[in-house]
C-alpha cells in the first residue's frame, strides 16, 4: 500500500513540476514580449521626436539665417554665421560625447531594459 501511495505522490509531483515548467515558460514569453513591445514603442517615440526636432532645428536655422542676413545686409553672410553657430554646437557635442552623451544614452537603454 505504501508503494502505491509513493508512486501516486511521485506521479503528482511530476505533474506539478511539468505544470510549473509550462507556467514558467509562458511567463517568460510574456515578459519578453512585453519588453520587446516597450522597447519598440520607445524607439518609435524617440524616432518621431528626432524627426520633428530635426525639422524644427532646420526651419529655425533657415529663419535665423534669413534674419541675420537682413541684419548684416547679405543673406550669404547670414547663412555663413548660422552655419558657424551650428558648427560650434556640433564641436561642443563632439567634445562632451564620451563624458556626458554616451553615458546618458547607455544608462537610458539599461534603465529601459531592466524596467
Amino acid at each position: 500500500m505504501q508503494m502505491d501511495d509513493l508512486k501516486e505522490k511521485t506521479a503528482d509531483l511530476a505533474d506539478h513540476v511539468e505544470d510549473l515548467a509550462t507556467t514558467f515558460y509562458k511567463l517568460t514569453v510574456v515578459k519578453i514580449t512585453q519588453k520587446a513591445t516597450s522597447i519598440a514603442s520607445n524607439l518609435l517615440l524617440v524616432l518621431s521626436i528626432a524627426i520633428f526636432g530635426f525639422f524644427i532645428i532646420l526651419f529655425a536655422g533657415i529663419a535665423l539665417a534669413f534674419w541675420l542676413g537682413d541684419l548684416v545686409g547679405s543673406r550669404a553672410v547670414g547663412f555663413l554665421i548660422t552655419a558657424a553657430f551650428f558648427g560650434i554646437v556640433l564641436l561642443i557635442i563632439a567634445a562632451i560625447r564620451k563624458k556626458i552623451v554616451f553615458p546618458y544614452i547607455r544608462n537610458l537603454i539599461i534603465r529601459k531594459i531592466y524596467d
